[in-house]
């Protein structure tokens, strides 16, 4: 390793659904963390690695902070918190508003004299005279040590990002091997890519009521080829739901599975058998026992 290595733990935090997730997959060049419009899409701590000239930033992705009406949604508050405390660095991902939103707020509070960079996203949507009135409102607020507007829809300024990052880190050891992009297990991975459809494909409020479970990954190589066999529960909150997710003549669930099955080839590079299940375990949002079954919260 060369001298003068940099390195250092970023953590990304902003209100839901303001591009963090994608800003992370784009700046690692690789999908890790589910993107949805739906607010509180991203439930843990997510870890990226992006691999530099002489620097290696690890992200932890956080979820949007919010005011949580479950014990779930006390546990996504908790990581952001965590994440704040940890980190050597914070990226505060915002929108190009004129108003800072009371979650924004809450994260400023709690910043104290950690190192930040705000990030401005979908600057795409906006002309250059409201982005300027942007900058300003948050510049009264905290002092930021750069101030990044980025489009991580269409890519603009993401390598200016990743240059201001660097800038920002200090001298520090490599932390994770140069070919590792995320600390997440290939089956973390799959079960994310299961709810990101469920997301996509289920109205509003059903898919936040929903876990995935894998219960089976086999991998086998043949003369066809690669091929995994994976087997996944999807636990939902009540008996309607369950319908729903499963929808007319399994018209939903098949839906659900097609789309995660071609996302899981190309993340696996193999082919896949995709096999899913709903079950109804209920109000498990509120049960810390069953969330720990789930893996969504760490074993204590």
């Amino acid at each position: 390793m060369e001298n003068n290595f940099k390195s250092g733990y970023v953590g990304i935090v902003g209100k839901p659904n303001v591009g963090k997730s994608t800003i992370l997959n784009k700046l690692v060049g690789q999908k890790i963390a589910i993107i949805s419009p739906k607010p509180q899409t991203t439930r843990n701590k997510i870890l990226g690695i992006l691999h530099g000239e002489g620097y290696q930033a690890v992200f932890l992705d956080t979820p949007g902070f919010h005011k949580p009406r479950t014990k779930l949604g006390e546990n996504m508050v908790k990581a952001v918190n965590e994440a704040i405390g940890d980190v050597d660095l914070i990226m505060l991902v915002v929108e190009p508003n004129t108003e800072i939103a009371p979650a924004e707020q809450a994260i400023i509070d709690k910043l104290g004299d950690i190192p930040a960079i705000l990030v401005i996203n979908k600057t795409d949507t906006v002309k250059r005279d409201e982005l300027l009135n942007v900058i300003a409102l948050y510049s009264q607020k905290y002092n930021f040590c750069d101030i990044v507007p980025v489009s991580a829809r269409t890519g603009e300024n993401l390598d200016e990002l990743k240059s201001v990052i660097n800038q920002n880190l200090t001298e520090g050891p490599m932390y994770y091997p140069e070919d590792m992009v995320t600390d997440q297990q290939e089956k973390e991975i799959v079960a994310e890519l299961i709810r990101e459809k469920m997301l996509k494909c289920l109205r509003d409020e059903i898919p936040h009521g929903t876990a995935v479970e894998i219960v089976k990954m086999k991998y086998t190589k043949s003369d066809k080829g690669d091929m995994y066999n994976i087997s996944a529960n999807i636990f939902c909150e009540k008996n309607s739901h369950k319908g729903i997710i499963i929808g007319k003549g399994g018209k939903t669930l098949k839906d659900i599975g097609t789309a995660a099955r071609i996302d899981c080839e190309k993340m696996l590079d193999a082919k896949v058998y995709l096999e899913l299940w709903v079950k109804v375990k209920e109000d498990w949002r509120n049960s810390n026992n069953l969330m720990k079954e789930l893996g969504i919260i760490e074993q204590s």
